[in-house]
């Protein structure tokens, strides 16, 4: 039995600094200033940016038909797009039959359905398919900020870390368009955050559980686990928004079971590795592959329910009574979840703006999203005017992050410090598996595939941050120079995103401020007038 039961509780679950309601408050107000970032101006440029040419006008026809169904003009839509900022809706082309109308997608239906949900509520206009796009991207930033706090038990560096990723270039481009990759990072945090939390819960049932009852030498059983089940729903969502989700949950589900198992181990459990496969593994293959799977499919819902999808195959599966109706409609949807499989191992199209994964930690070649050509002088009062977004994170926190992320490697291998672990594998997951498609596939990829990975890259951060203020009982002195250390970081990425912004929000302004802000030659696709 363990001896003292509060020495356990704060071993396996420390205490968190401040209250409870400093802890929300102040996440909040750091959220907030990061929504003011994201949603004014939302509506500018009053364009179809980049890759919304596919999505805004997906989730219109998701929220009209149910499906994604094909559009007036060639491949990127320039006939819908002209529509669409005009404010005329009909974009979508006339069929006889609803078949000739079904159209091929490459992604998941959510992040689509997501979009659609601003659609609904805004309009057809640009900030109603950018809504939430910003919403979820100040959502993300409370998150943040909120697992933060937890990992450091510092409501300080919560909130540090989420003013950092309020102040990333990136993310509030991509907050501010309606892109998947947003979706996609929102649901990965959100699993991670779970996750973490689901780590304290467990560990503080499993003292709590070993003290009150007569315990085996694998220990207690652990029972309903509520925030591993929200994890697993989370992680299935990030996978309905893009398969690339799969890769977050196979390392979250690898690394929830270690950490059930080391939290029996360090309690001085006997089989503590034997414990955790009896006890913890059944429930987190239930949480974290039966949940995700259950929520992936439920997302292709409007799919099942019609019959004018891609592939959908209606008369065939009505054919033969119910069983036969859902044999049919399971084999014609995993057919199309192949041949989306092997459009993604086949994408080799050339785009100016592409790169490969190692060169995205550096910046080395971000995204034009917007760039229109012959503004006139008088829009800026200037021989020459700029109107840009251009898809690249803030450079001063790109760069830290990436010594920070080297620290936690020397950290972890020297102190197994599970914070340091989580992220390391965090990041690992997100981007690692692009060098094999690099590498085997020479796939067309882009630097904002990086998103879902920038909060971890924050959290680093944050975990180095704290290390440089030192503990709460260390010397007046050596905290002093930590947090003076600390704060002069966190000015000069608020002041290197301040210089970025106008390229990142779409401001005019003159040709020569635009060049000034171009950090290298490969920004841009041509040289400077």
């Amino acid at each position: 039995m363990v001896k003292n039961w509060g020495d356990s509780v704060r071993r396996l679950v420390p205490p968190f600094q401040g209250t409870a309601l400093v802890g929300w408050l102040a996440p909040l107000a750091v959220a907030i200033f990061g929504g003011i970032l994201r949603f004014v101006r939302l509506g500018e440029p009053k364009a179809v940016v980049f890759d919304e040419t596919y999505y805004a006008k997906d989730a219109y026809s998701l929220l009209k038909y149910g499906v994604e169904r094909s559009m007036l003009g060639d491949s990127k839509n320039p006939i819908a797009d002209k529509r669409l900022i005009t404010g005329n809706l009909d974009i979508f082309k006339q069929c006889p039959q609803p078949d000739d109308c079904a159209s091929f997608v490459a992604h998941p239906p959510l992040g689509k359905w997501m979009i659609g949900v601003g659609e609904w509520l805004f309009g057809m206009t640009p900030f109603g398919w950018r809504f939430m796009a910003a919403l979820v991207g100040t959502l993300s930033i409370l998150i943040l900020a909120r697992v933060a706090r937890r990992m450091t038990r510092s409501t300080l560096l919560g909130c540090l870390g989420g003013l950092l990723l309020a102040l990333d270039g990136l993310h509030l481009v991509l907050s501010r368009t309606a892109l998947l990759d947003i979706f996609l990072m929102f649901w990965v945090l959100a699993g991670f955050a779970c996750l973490v939390t689901d780590r304290d819960w467990a560990r503080g049932r499993l003292v709590d559980r070993y003290e009150r009852a007569a315990i085996t030498e694998r220990g207690p059983k652990l029972g309903w686990r509520p925030w591993r089940i929200a994890a697993g729903v989370c992680l299935g969502a990030a996978c309905a928004v893009k398969w690339s989700g799969i890769f977050f949950l196979i390392a979250f589900a690898l690394m929830s079971v270690m950490w059930d198992m080391g939290a029996r181990r360090a309690l001085g459990l006997r089989e503590p590795y034997r414990g955790g496969l009896a006890h913890d593994v059944p429930g987190a293959f239930a949480a974290l592959a039966i949940a995700p799977a259950v929520t992936f499919v439920a997302s292709w819902s409007g799919w099942f329910a019609g019959a004018n999808g891609w592939g959908r195959n209606w008369d065939q599966a009505t054919s033969s009574g119910p069983a036969f109706f859902v044999v049919d409609s399971v084999r014609s949807w995993v057919q199309y979840q192949l041949q989306v499989l092997g459009y993604h191992s086949g994408l080799h199209e050339y785009h100016p703006y592409m790169s490969e994964p190692w060169q995205w930690p550096l910046l080395l070649r971000p995204v034009s999203f917007h760039y229109p050509t012959g503004l006139p002088p008088s829009a800026c009062g200037a021989n020459e005017c700029s109107q840009a977004v251009l898809g690249v994170g803030t450079p001063a926190l790109w760069y830290a992050a990436a010594l920070a992320l080297i620290g936690l490697i020397v950290w972890y291998v020297s102190n197994r410090d599970w914070r340091a672990g989580a992220v390391l594998l965090a990041f690992a997951a997100g981007w690692l598996p692009w060098f094999y498609y690099a590498i085997a596939d020479n796939r067309t990829m882009y630097l904002f595939y990086m998103i879902p990975v920038v909060p971890f890259m924050v959290l680093a951060l944050v975990l180095v941050a704290g290390q440089a203020l030192g503990k709460q009982n260390a010397p007046a002195g050596r905290r002093a120079v930590g947090a003076a250390a600390v704060g002069a970081f966190a000015l000069i990425v608020l002041i290197n995103f301040w210089w970025i912004s106008p390229v990142l929000t779409a401001e005019t302004i003159s040709h020569a401020e635009w060049w000034a802000r171009m950090l290298m030659r490969s920004w841009v696709t041509v040289a400077p007038k």
